[in-house]
């Protein structure tokens, strides 16, 4: 019998943890969130985002900018909030309009500021196992993994998916938990052989319900990081449920698995970049 990877309880727990230490150790902390357009969607995880930050008991503000705003103007707009003290996370709601170059706008944000983990300085450090911020999705999965008692010592894990969002770091984040980790993609010859291997097994291909019980082994653990809605309304992620939850020793659900870890995890950079402030203001 399978057993369900409540994101949803665990998500709440993480936040209530942060909303104590941030009671207990005055942290101050201000997250600035920039929209441009507005994507239906990414209002919604705005919302979500400023909810989480008067949740735990942070500071939030929130810049929304018409789709016209020129790529220089959102650069300014981070170079200012890089400068600004008060502002302790800065994060830019993805994706941009195509006139902005995505990359550009991810590397001007300070790596000190940048609570997403998307940038070089960021991912560097996660290759090398140095401290920083980590993608909020992939870290996020890792605490679904320890807080379920689930370990990866010794596990063969499967991402099935390359973005550097998450399938890059999630990929680095089992190899540093010593998992042994192969990353897969559309390309892969023989996905299903692979992904049979899997004690672990990520899908984050970004195709609804691809994953069914021909991928699984039996008793694996499965991590859905998929989001996608049927033409019935109703959202379901990269794996068949149905087809595959029999199979597995523990599975996430979609919605309520991998999603609200996600914000939980954004919670968690934004409390240590402002911990992270505090403690070089005192050291100088």
């Amino acid at each position: 019998m399978y057993k369900l990877i409540d994101g949803k309880q665990i998500s709440t727990q993480i936040k209530d943890e942060l909303k104590d230490r941030v009671a207990k150790e005055g942290i101050k902390a201000t997250l600035a969130v920039i929209q441009v357009g507005d994507d239906p969607a990414s209002s919604v995880y705005v919302g979500n985002k400023k909810k989480a930050c008067e949740y735990i008991g942070i500071g939030s503000r929130s810049f929304e900018l018409p789709e016209k705003t020129t790529e220089e103007e959102l650069l300014d707009l981070i170079d200012k909030l890089n400068d600004d003290d008060d502002v302790t996370g800065i994060l830019v709601q993805l994706p941009v309009p195509a006139h902005i170059d995505d990359k550009k706008i991810i590397n001007r944000i300070s790596p000190l500021k940048d609570v997403d983990g998307f940038h070089p300085e960021n991912v560097g450090n996660l290759c090398i196992g140095q401290d920083g911020f980590v993608s909020c999705t992939p870290a996020g999965i890792m605490e679904l993994l320890g807080r379920s008692g689930i370990e990866v010592e010794g596990k063969r894990c499967v991402v099935v998916g390359r973005s550097n969002i998450v399938g890059k770091p999630m990929a680095l984040l089992l190899l540093a938990a010593n998992g042994t980790v192969t990353v897969c993609h559309s390309r892969t010859k023989d996905l299903k052989d692979i992904c049979k291997q899997a004690d672990i097994l990520v899908a984050a291909v970004g195709r609804p319900k691809m994953i069914t019980s021909e991928y699984i082994k039996e008793g694996a653990v499965v991590i859905d990081v998929g989001i996608h809605r049927m033409d019935n309304g109703k959202l379901c992620g990269d794996v068949d449920f149905d087809d595959v939850k029999d199979m597995t020793s523990f599975i996430t659900p979609v919605p309520g698995g991998v999603g609200p870890m996600t914000i939980a995890m954004l919670m968690v950079n934004c409390v240590k970049a402002a911990s992270n402030r505090s403690e070089n203001h005192n050291g100088k």
